[in-house]
């Protein structure tokens, strides 16, 4: 799945993100600040990680002041260590101090997820499994959310419910009578490729290795492990494998998984393995904007 494109709208976000902290004006800033100070300002990493979004910092600080000037000097994807500097900006100082918390906020957000999905990559190295992202992200926050993914050097799954078919158990309850005939599993499988466009793929959420065998047999393209252990996982990798390779259906593992066993999920064999903690878990990475009281 490619990283989404940038949203044709990412300033009025980034905007929404500055109102809900700036109000009617910061009043602090107002009270010892002269309006025409300017400064300068590094964002700096204060603990070692993996930099996602530094490149946002001057876009959010340039909504509140077009003069603005500077830019990310870690890239996504950047490991950086303590006392490393992320991005340089100059501007007006009220600006900056505006700003501050906004930026902050975002990037050390996005870096701690990029960070979080490292530390899950370095973990599965070498076993030719893949981590993937999930939709449990932050309402209004996927886009930025799915980017630090795969600046962590992971994969995004599907960006919506509009990308791919997957089809869980909810699915199916809801979706009776089948054809006189079928079975529930392999006629929903069909039902989606009648009525999706050519190319998307469609994921089938399984219970067991007979599931597992039966979605692959009816042309899913991803078969999801549901909450199995890895002995289960290995067992039903052996069987869909004897009948199928990867390039025809991926087998993909996801739920109970952790750092402590995911690299078991990973031997098991299965080519994809997807975390919600990946965005929904994963600790800020600890930055700091620190200003030098002159234009940078």
């Amino acid at each position: 799945m490619d990283l989404p494109p940038v949203p044709a709208d990412l300033d009025a976000r980034l905007r929404t993100f500055l109102a809900e902290d700036l109000g009617a004006g910061d009043v602090t800033a107002r009270c010892f600040v002269p309006r025409d100070a300017r400064s300068g300002a590094a964002l700096t990493a204060k603990a070692a990680g993996v930099v996602a979004g530094a490149d946002l910092a001057l876009p959010i600080v340039r909504l509140l002041d077009p003069t603005a000037t500077g830019s990310a000097v870690a890239v996504d994807g950047t490991v950086v260590a303590p006392g490393q500097v992320v991005a340089r900006l100059a501007a007006a100082t009220p600006a900056l101090l505006a700003a501050e918390r906004t930026l902050l906020n975002l990037v050390q957000h996005l870096s701690g997820i990029a960070t979080h999905t490292a530390r899950f990559v370095a973990a599965v190295a070498g076993t030719g499994a893949r981590i993937l992202d999930t939709r449990k992200t932050l309402p209004g926050l996927r886009w930025f959310a799915k980017r630090a993914v795969v600046a962590g050097g992971g994969m995004n799954h599907r960006h919506g419910l509009y990308d791919q078919v997957l089809i869980k158990s909810n699915h199916l309850a809801f979706t009776r009578p089948w054809p006189l005939g079928q079975r529930p599993l392999e006629a929903a499988i069909a039902a989606a490729r009648r009525q999706v466009p050519a190319g998307m793929k469609v994921e089938v959420e399984v219970f067991d290795g007979d599931e597992a065998v039966r979605a692959a047999a009816a042309g899913a393209d991803y078969v999801l492990l549901d909450n199995f252990t890895p002995e289960q996982v290995a067992v039903a990798v052996g069987r869909v494998r004897a009948r199928f390779r990867p390039e025809q259906v991926a087998l993909e593992a996801s739920g109970g998984i952790d750092l402590g066993n995911v690299r078991a999920f990973a031997l098991a064999g299965v080519e994809r393995i997807s975390i919600g903690a990946l965005t929904h878990s994963a600790p800020a990475l600890d930055l700091s904007l620190r200003f030098d009281g002159a234009d940078a």
